[in-house]
């Protein structure tokens, strides 16, 4: 986490949190969605302009990467300043590229290493790590088929609907807090 990000979290402690604003898609992009993307569904509905603008903006990517973590309920967020913006997943908490060189990045470009290698009943493969549960990039789907043979990747098999549960992440924090204002 950024310096800067620490010091206005001292300095400002009690900010309130930001839910439904930032989501994370399946190809590891991020989209900003504003008060008419929050409007026309969640971010994972498919619904058109649901998922709202993506940012392109490299330097704003990377400040959002750097200081993207997660808490005690599984849900991820994206530290700004002493606010925490809470990332609406279309999947996984991580999207994992493969590299030629044999590397597992995430979309945020930190290295991992696989420890389980998942298939769901939909063909999508994922890599349990120990940062934890990412969804392997449609795009690397080639090179991780020559994996799974040369380095004998042993599929596991699971339900894309447990896997929240079974791995510990939130997919819709916005939808969680909702249910928790309810049940106040």
């Amino acid at each position: 986490m950024d310096d800067i990000v620490k010091q206005a979290m001292a300095k400002w402690p009690n900010v309130p949190a930001c839910y439904g604003w930032l989501g994370l898609d399946a190809r590891g992009n991020w989209y900003m969605r504003d008060e008419r993307a929050q409007r026309s569904g969640s971010f994972a509905s498919g619904q058109p302009g649901a998922k709202g603008a993506e940012l392109k903006h490299d330097k704003l990517r990377a400040f959002i990467e750097r200081n993207y973590a997660c808490d005690e309920r599984g849900c991820w967020y994206f530290q700004n300043g002493p606010q925490r913006v809470f990332v609406e997943l279309e999947q996984t908490p991580w999207i994992w590229r493969l590299q030629p060189d044999g590397k597992i990045r995430s979309h945020s470009g930190m290295e991992a290493q696989a420890n389980a290698v998942l298939v769901d009943e939909q063909g999508h493969l994922y890599l349990h790590t120990e940062s934890g549960l990412g969804m392997v990039h449609a795009q690397d789907m080639w090179d991780a088929s020559e994996r799974i043979e040369k380095e004998n990747w042993i599929l596991v098999p699971v339900q894309q609907s447990e896997l929240p549960m079974q791995y510990g992440f939130v997919r819709s924090p916005e939808a969680l807090s909702t249910a928790d204002v309810g049940q106040a």
